[in-house]
């Protein structure tokens, strides 16, 4: 039923079985002697008694049974409780309560007496935040009532025996997420008293499986894998040679929750805000960056990377988040991938449902024209000055799940969030959240930045001439340039599933047009859109089978076709550059001229080839190129231009287990690497590690030759059974993106 509260055996305090810890709590006075708990003392039961015959013994009995107060608490906190296990926490390494709103959870408390429901009262405080204010729902008052309403914060008795009680308590599917504070009043007729244990607060995150909460997701396999999953795949490279690495998010390991509830307390988000699923999403993407707030990671994208680590050596976000966590300070360094991981480690710990997503051929648009411009100067030479547009071969951020009652009907779902610094959004560094619907239909006038990521994935590539008088014209434009190969891990398998149809409608139909074209209405150049002329040459390049390797000679293939029944030429200009994976050109390693003569409806093919020598000392992270071709149709003046992205493959690091693979037990691991460049390689050091496996190891290896190939043995003793991921990878400045992965299923001995 819809809005109907969570409730399992549990509502009726069947626990049987649970291994729980029991807080005690001392009694406290109050300045002038007097007992706070046993507040409903009587001043004259206190008063030094008169000479003379006297009754104290039974005035102390008829007192004692009168007196209420709490002596223990239990919070029924343990990993296998019943709290722990039907509110699916019961993976956080850690003993404290941990639950989510919307759902009803219990406690136990030891009373002085047995708790009368006739005349005795009971209410419970939580309170979040340096001054929690009802009237902000920073502080909750959970009332006990005779039967439970699911309205909100309520408690009932469900059980009591002897000075023992267990309450069944009602959550707010609302409620602000963080950490509480706990108080218990307890009143009697004559007084109250009160007991509080800092050291056992309750910890409240966003539920997925509760129908009332914003980021509620109905099919159970796919909570597992955006909520539960704790190892995922990132994708790079380009879209005719898409590479997969595995990512450990370790959004249950040991100090990660505490980490990320100290990176909400570091944002600028007000703790009565912190209920507003769009409010914590967007000031997690502020806060995974560390510009302007001193955020978890700073970005590095100039090859050097002193005082820190390599962004492609990173092989998980729990060193990265605990790092920040210890210090306080941003960790160095990151690139998009490392960004979109830590944001779904961050996102799944607090429990909004959260994946990483590759775009390739990502465009960043520097203008909000919503069109990636290209100029050429009079003789169709690229004036680089002016081409501030860039297409990044490949980018990573983050789609997170929740209803969006701040838009219209219908733009909830998925939701575009980027926590990589590209530009600042309302003044801060972050992206989103950004309805995937309202990017799919061009609707960039709804909030957070869809503009933005709408010309990430489907804006038009215009080329533009520069014309005598110094104005431009557009010449070209290409309607499939962006937006490529849209991807994610698949649920339940390490397969790549592609999501492009959910960003954007099939290109060059109806629909994708009219997407397009509305959201051009909105940009910096709204009239940029014209009859095209007819074109009957065609230009592409292909790559042949997953492309070319690293160190040998790089070589692609031109293809031009003639659809008319007439004779054409033209004269290509190619010129081919290394670039960072980000579109941000670092120089020319190649450039020629290549005429053209096709007879009628002729498809010719020409080899292109990028010699080693060429790009060996030019090459930048990621081994990205790019190939643009230009010219012109003599015969009809056609434009004819394209580019094409690629990069270089890099080997793989193979790993060998050793040994069963059985809790408390060494086993070993065999890494194999071969050097695929024809010169030594530097400093090579391994970064090994595993959830439930061991911690980041670093194995320095040292100079490895031309060609030559290195094994490494690592030990490590796994802490945790079932399936788990050994992670290396390779860090090196001259050679960057190698990595390996090893899959062990670990048993109990």
């Amino acid at each position: 039923m819809p809005g109907e509260r969570l409730q399992g055996s549990s509502a009726v305090g069947r626990f049987h079985g649970a291994t729980e810890t029991t807080v005690e709590v001392t009694n406290q006075k109050e300045p002038g002697g007097h007992c706070h708990w046993l507040g409903c003392c009587r001043q004259n039961s206190l008063q030094t008694p008169l000479p003379g015959p006297s009754k104290p013994h039974a005035e102390d009995n008829e007192l004692q049974e009168l007196l209420l107060s709490v002596s223990s608490i239990n919070l029924l906190s343990n990993k296998r409780s019943q709290n722990r296990l039907e509110h699916h926490t019961d993976l956080y390494q850690s003993d404290d309560l941990i639950i989510r709103r919307g759902q009803t959870f219990q406690i136990e408390m030891d009373l002085s007496r047995p708790f009368n429901s006739k005349a005795d009262d009971l209410h419970l405080d939580l309170k979040t935040g340096p001054r929690p204010m009802v009237a902000k729902n920073t502080h909750i008052i959970i009332p006990l009532v005779d039967e439970l309403q699911d309205e909100g914060w309520e408690a009932k008795i469900v059980e009591q025996n002897s000075n023992r009680i267990k309450l069944s308590i009602n959550s707010d599917p609302k409620a602000v997420i963080g950490q509480y504070k706990l108080t218990v009043t307890v009143t009697c007729p004559n007084g109250e008293a009160a007991t509080h244990d800092p050291g056992k607060d309750i910890i409240i995150l966003f539920n997925p499986w509760c129908e009332d909460d914003t980021v509620y997701l109905d099919e159970e396999e796919e909570r597992k894998e955006y909520v539960l999953n704790d190892t995922g795949r990132l994708y790079y490279g380009t879209e005719k040679q898409i590479g997969a690495r595995t990512w450990n998010y370790g959004q249950f390991h040991d100090g990660i929750l505490e980490a990320c509830l100290y990176v909400l307390e570091k944002s600028a988000i007000l703790p009565s805000a912190r209920g507003d699923s769009v409010n914590v999403v967007r000031v997690i993407s502020a806060m995974i960056n560390s510009q302007d707030d001193n955020g978890v990671l700073v970005g590095n994208w100039t090859g050097e990377y002193a005082g820190g680590v390599r962004p492609t050596t990173w092989s998980g976000s729990v060193d990265i988040l605990k790092k920040y966590h210890k210090k306080g300070l941003p960790v160095k360094y990151g690139q998009c991938w490392v960004f979109a991981g830590v944001t779904t480690t961050v996102l799944r710990c607090l429990g909004v449902p959260c994946r990483s997503v590759t775009n390739f051929q990502s465009a960043h648009d520097s203008d909000v024209s919503l069109t990636y411009d290209v100029y050429f100067d009079e003789n169709m030479e690229p004036i680089n000055k002016l081409n501030g547009d860039s297409v990044w071969n490949f980018h990573v951020w983050n789609d997170c799940w929740m209803a969006r009652p701040d838009l219209p009907p219908g733009m909830g779902g998925w939701q575009a969030v980027d926590s990589t610094s590209q530009e600042t959004s309302q003044g801060t560094f972050c992206c989103g959240p950004a309805s995937v619907t309202a990017i799919r239909t061009g609707q960039v006038y709804l909030k957070y930045d869809t503009p933005f990521v709408f010309a990430e994935v489907n804006s038009d590539k215009i080329y533009w001439q520069k014309n005598r008088d110094g104005t431009f014209r557009q010449i070209h434009s290409e309607k499939k340039a962006v937006g490529h190969c849209i991807s994610t891990k698949a649920l339940g398998s390490d397969k790549r599933s592609d999501i492009t149809h959910l960003y954007k409608h099939a290109e060059g139909s109806e629909e994708e047009r009219i997407a397009v074209e509305t959201a051009s209405r909105y940009g910096s150049k709204p009239n940029i859109y014209t009859k095209s002329k007819d074109e009957d040459v065609t230009l592409e390049v292909t790559i042949e089978g997953e492309g070319p390797l690293m160190g040998a000679d790089a070589q692609l293939t031109i293809v031009v076709t003639n659809q008319s029944s007439k004779p054409r030429r033209a004269t290509l200009h190619c010129q081919a550059v290394v670039m960072y994976y980000t579109g941000v050109l670092k120089g020319t390693v190649k450039k020629d001229k290549l005429p053209v003569e096709l007879m009628p409806n002729e498809v010719k093919t020409m080899e292109w080839v990028l010699p080693y020598q060429c790009y060996k000392d030019q090459l930048v992270d990621q081994a990205a190129l790019m190939l643009t071709l230009s010219g012109r149709v003599t015969e009809t003046q056609q434009v004819l231009a394209t580019q094409t992205s690629f990069r270089l493959r890099t080997p793989d690091l193979k790993i060998e287990l050793i040994g069963e693979a059985l809790v408390g037990k060494e086993m070993g691991a065999k890494i194999t690497f071969t050097n695929p460049l024809p010169r030594t390689l530097k400093g090579v050091v391994f970064r090994v590690e595993g959830l439930g496996l061991q911690k980041v190891h670093e194995v320095v290896v040292g100079d490895v030759g031309s060609h030559s190939t290195v094994n490494v043995t690592e030990k490590f003793v796994p802490t945790q059974t079932g399936p788990r991921k050994l992670v290396a990878a390779l860090d090196c400045k001259e050679l960057t993106q190698v990595h390996g992965v090893a899959n062990i299923v670990v048993m109990e001995q």
